[in-house]
């Protein structure tokens, strides 16, 4: 197996990182999509982020990435262990889901060499039963068919994938972080997809003469000695993770103010954001970079720091102002901000 760029080595790209962080301490977010060029880390980023994580604990042999302590949610072969269920160590997955993938692969299918070979009906999963608890990873999503697009937008409503095919009728849990990358120049998002992420992000390659050899200095490093390299970094990876793992324990403690709430709407109808999850996304990222920070109460500069993240997909476009979403979210965060 390659072995991953370490999270914390990423030079610059500090709002991409965030979101992905935060994503990670609370998948409810619903995902971040990564808007800009090419080669600007995109994919580096979500796999270090992955690899820093602490490894969960699944059913052992599970197919499906089954939670052994949810016992609700688990697939049928799960429960047909009961009281024999034993549990392993895994590390969180990262699965790559491809232009071009057919629905049989997303979904799974009927196993046909089984099916020949030996005369049984069973089931091959798919790629979404390989994401579950972890970071399911689409490249150009922009680009993806739309019959796949309604099978995601399905899928990650439920929280389950639902197989009806081929004399199969079988459902299991699907729950994970959907990560979207693209270049909007070669074609817009589906609304219906768009809005489906919790934030959005952009990304841009560096323009100053530092940053970029920076970039190019470290990746030769690490391409010369990955583990050495590694190695260099190991301890400020550690601590990102553990930061993480404290705040998915802590975050329920969070404290969000009727006054936090307040403000949360009021920015949500000033920029004119279409339906209730722009409000519910603020206050998720807003509660979860505060349990980050090791924090007990939301607090505006955390709505300050998510603000563009959770809202830029989600404005109405104004054709009589140029400036960006970014700026027009700064704007108004400057004219709801308290004498």
């Amino acid at each position: 197996m390659r072995t991953p760029y370490p999270f914390s080595a990423i030079v610059g790209q500090d709002e991409m990182k965030l979101a992905l962080i935060l994503a990670a301490i609370d998948p409810t977010i619903g995902g971040v999509l990564i808007f800009g060029d090419r080669g600007t880390g995109k994919s580096t980023a979500v796999r270090g982020l992955a690899a820093l994580l602490p490894k969960m604990r699944k059913a052992a042999g599970c197919r499906f990435n089954c939670d052994p302590g949810d016992v609700e949610s688990h697939c049928p072969e799960c429960r047909s262990r009961g009281a024999a269920l034993k549990s392993e160590l895994a590390p969180i997955p990262v699965v790559d889901l491809p232009l071009g993938v057919t629905e049989d692969r997303v979904v799974g299918a009927l196993d046909f060499e089984r099916a020949l070979g030996r005369g049984e009906r069973a089931f091959e999963p798919g790629l979404l039963a390989r994401a579950h608890r972890g970071f399911l990873y689409i490249d150009e999503v922009n680009l993806l068919d739309d019959h796949i697009v309604d099978l995601l937008l399905d899928v990650s409503a439920s929280g389950e994938n639902v197989v009806e095919r081929e004399g199969l009728s079988l459902r299991h849990p699907a729950r994970f972080v959907l990560i979207g990358s693209g270049n909007p120049e070669e074609g817009e998002l589906r609304p219906q997809l768009l809005d489906r992420f919790g934030l959005s992000v952009d990304v841009r390659t560096p323009t100053d003469s530092a940053s970029r050899i920076e970039v190019i200095r470290r990746r030769d490093s690490f391409e010369r000695d990955p583990q050495a390299f590694v190695e260099t970094w190991r301890k400020r990876d550690e601590a990102i993770g553990k930061r993480i793992a404290r705040a998915r324990k802590s975050i329920r403690a969070v404290q969000l103010s009727d006054h936090a709430i307040e403000r949360a709407t009021a920015l949500c109808m000033a920029l004119g954001a279409d339906g209730l999850r722009g409000e519910l996304t603020l206050i998720r990222a807003s509660r979860a970079l505060a349990a980050y920070e090791g924090r007990d109460n939301v607090a505006d500069a955390d709505f300050r720091r998510v603000a563009s993240a959770a809202f830029r997909h989600r404005m109405r476009r104004n054709p009589l102002d140029d400036s960006g979403s970014a700026a027009r979210i700064e704007r108004v965060l400057e004219e709801l901000a308290p004498a």
